[in-house]
């Protein structure tokens, strides 16, 4: 039976004609066939709906250019059965027995939800699902809707289903049903309630877990409360929680039912039904108040995944509950089974378990670099002239880099070792710059992109674009102030370094040979460009790894460990371990991040280069510093040299490509991070450009206060 099944579903799949496809499709279906025959049926009967060609139904649907096709093929498939009464009542049997003979709960309960506890669990269990399918014969609707709607489109056709085809889609279930024994099988109304049943008790739990408890028991936007609630007042506290009351309002609402169907008039069913609607909405509520104190006291991946399922299922819940209550009307059905093809397609989907993770994540990521970028960016004349002075002192730092940086490539040491002595030589230099409150130009963009994502929060109304706009005006000036701040101190020091250097040793930093390789290694016509551009990509990586480790400082409240420690309090004394663990708050991610970009500038380039491709770091102020070297070493003839002209236009490649890069990448994260679409981002771009049509000097120099009102 099952090769014959095989050989007809062949020779429909060969026919061309739709109408014909039906046809031997139909006569094939036989619901005393085995539950794996059946469910391939109906999963080639899925395929024959879903296919984007309409069959030609002539007076069956005036209407039908209007129509989604596979709207009229349904008209059409419940045109033939009712032509053909036999065929008819296989097909309600095999429907009728889909819904008595497999699992409904897999569907209505875990369908769209992560059944791992964990994130990275949840990630390969995807992985393992999109290579090995479900097999047709696993007794749940989970696996059947999944082989029979895989596409993401299905849920917006069945969601849109017109009333007439709902009804009649309704009545086929019905067809022929006296003809079957009769069988003790609950009504599909009492599944519903079961996956209500279900749903609420992992909500109360997930909610009366730990991990959200203790993020509920105290306002979160008080976070220095916690150490001033005595056990009483959390006890009480936590009774309040609707969690807590959720499984006693669900019990109630089955109490109601039965007793509504031994014949009690309805009204305390619904007012327990409202009330159970009322706790969801509450522990909805709740639910944004864990992300929010997540967002201020630090993100977890395995806390975001978990909050977020149990955020779906009080989603799911209320679906469940809107279809069980309006079991009358059609649309309901169609709207719940639309949103359980979705969210079981959104189940499988990889890239849909990152994005909803990591929102929140990246947000509080980028957050730090949201709060430090706000220090880099020129409003006015007093900042513009600041910004100016940190440049300065940051090139005049660079000057000893550049010059030891020489000295450890004059020592011929083996790639790694020099790597690693260069790492330490950027780190060092970048931590002197940070306590000294000096800036380094590209380190900025990576800073200032979350700053101007934190503006894009109010874009929707015309002071917020303004106020945007403002901003991108402002910060591209900011970066030139910067960049030629690091540059037009760095270059002439450096020069002015080998000269004395000459003058009182006899002797140069680097020799001639050494200087012109230098000159040639930064040409324009060289690799530099794509250096440059990989250089960008570290300084956007030391970026993330600030936001992380002030994240991972504030999650696992280092400071308050600090504070309170011992040892510290006995040595330093109560009030300085406190401004210890605060100065430790206020600069761990500075720290993290510039020594992270330290090392990965020195060490970066020697890994990539002994495992993948030549690569040398490409940085503006760097390379502007060395070049100076290189000018002072090869004298006035250097300037005769077409090698020295395309390594000044190679370090103006770096100067853009180094903060391009960065502010890119950093501006693309903290976009992600607020959920924005392209489309509102893109709409930006003509206000920027109308604002540096009008007033293009903005560029260079900041506007008196009176023009930048206007």
């Amino acid at each position: 039976m099952f090769d014959t099944l095989k050989r007809l579903i062949k020779k429909w799949r060969a026919s061309r004609d739709g109408g014909h496809q039906l046809d031997a499709l139909l006569a094939i279906a036989d619901r005393t066939a085995p539950y794996p025959e059946r469910s391939e049926w109906l999963i080639e009967l899925a395929h024959w709906i879903r296919r984007g060609r309409a069959v030609q139904t002539g007076a069956l649907e005036p209407d039908a250019s209007r129509s989604a096709p596979a709207h009229t093929r349904i008209r059409y498939l419940l045109h033939v059965l009712d032509r053909n009464p036999a065929w008819k009542a296989n097909v309600a049997g095999i429907l009728r027995a889909l819904l008595r003979e497999s699992d409904g709960l897999s569907l209505l309960c875990d369908a769209g939800m992560p059944v791992h506890s964990g994130f990275f669990g949840a990630l390969f269990g995807r992985f393992e699902a999109s290579l090995i399918p479900p097999a047709p014969n696993r007794r749940d609707l989970t696996a059947i809707v999944t082989l029979m709607f895989s596409s993401e489109r299905d849920a917006g056709w069945i969601a849109t289903l017109p009333a007439d085809l709902l009804i009649r889609i309704h009545a086929l279930f019905d067809y022929a049903a006296q003809d079957e024994p009769p069988r003790d099988n609950p009504p599909f109304s009492l599944d519903l309630l079961a996956a209500l049943h279900n749903l609420t008790c992992q909500i109360s739990s997930t909610g009366l877990s730990q991990t959200v408890r203790s993020r509920l028991v105290v306002d979160p936007a008080d976070r220095d409360m916690d150490d001033r609630h005595d056990t009483s007042d959390m006890r009480v506290a936590m009774e309040k929680q609707p969690f807590y009351r959720l499984t006693r309002a669900m019990l109630a609402v089955e109490a109601a039912h039965n007793a509504f169907m031994a014949g009690e008039p309805q009204d305390r069913l619904l007012r327990e039904v409202n009330y159970l609607r009322l706790l969801l909405d509450d522990c909805r509520s709740a639910t944004d108040n864990v992300f929010a104190h997540l967002y201020h006291n630090g993100v977890s991946v395995d806390i975001v995944f978990q909050v977020e399922r149990m955020r779906m299922r009080i989603v799911r819940a209320e679906h469940l509950l809107n279809a069980w209550m309006a079991h009358d009307d059609p649309h309901a059905g169609a709207r719940l089974t639309a949103e359980l093809v979705e969210a079981n397609h959104a189940s499988q989907s990889i890239a849909h378990l990152m994005r909803s993770n990591f929102s929140l994540l990246a947000r509080k990521v980028v957050e730090y670099s949201a709060d430090t970028g706000e220090h880099y960016i020129a409003r006015d004349r007093a900042e513009y002239l600041k910004m100016m002075r940190m440049a300065a002192g940051g090139g005049l730092v660079t000057v000893v880099t550049v010059c030891v940086k020489f000295a450890i490539t004059g020592a011929h040491l083996q790639a790694m070792l020099e790597g690693l002595l260069a790492g330490i030589n950027y780190a060092a230099s970048f931590l002197l710059m940070h306590f000294l409150h000096f800036s380094l130009a590209t380190k900025q963009p990576a800073m200032t992109a979350p700053t101007l994502a934190r503006e894009l929060d109010g874009v929707s109304t015309p002071a917020g674009v303004d106020s945007f706009v403002s901003s991108v005006t402002a910060l591209m000036r900011t970066q030139a102030a910067a960049v030629l701040g690091n540059v037009l101190l760095v270059f002439p020091v450096c020069l002015a370094v080998q000269l004395l250097w000459r003058w009182l040793f006899h002797a140069d930093i680097i020799s001639t040979e050494k200087a012109l390789a230098t000159l040639r290694s930064f040409s324009l016509l060289g690799p530099t460009p794509f250096y440059a551009a990989l250089t960008g990509v570290l300084l956007w990586s030391s970026s993330l790894l600030a936001g992380w480790a002030d994240n991972w400082f504030v999650l696992h409240r280092v400071a308050d460990a600090l504070a309170y420690n011992r040892r510290l309090r006995l040595t330093l004394g109560a009030a300085s371990a406190d401004r210890f663990a605060h100065w430790c708050r206020a600069n761990v991610a500075g720290v993290v991040g510039n020594i992270s970009l330290g090392l990965m500038l020195g060490l970066v380039p020697a890994i990539v280069t002994a495992l993948a491709f030549s690569f040398e770091v490409r940085h503006v102020t760097l390379s502007a510093g060395s070049v100076g070297v290189a000018l002072g070493v090869l004298g006035e003839r250097a300037l005769k040299l077409p090698e020295l002209w395309w390594a000044v236009a190679g370090v103006g490649s770096m100067a853009i490509l180094n903060v391009a890069v960065s502010f890119a990448l950093a501006f693309y994260m903290a976009v992600k991070s607020r959920d924005l679409r392209r489309s509102a981002v893109r709409s930006l771009r003509g206000a920027i450009w109308q604002r540096l049509r009008r007033h293009p000097l903005e560029l260079v120099w900041p506007q008196r206060a009176a023009r930048k009102a206007n």
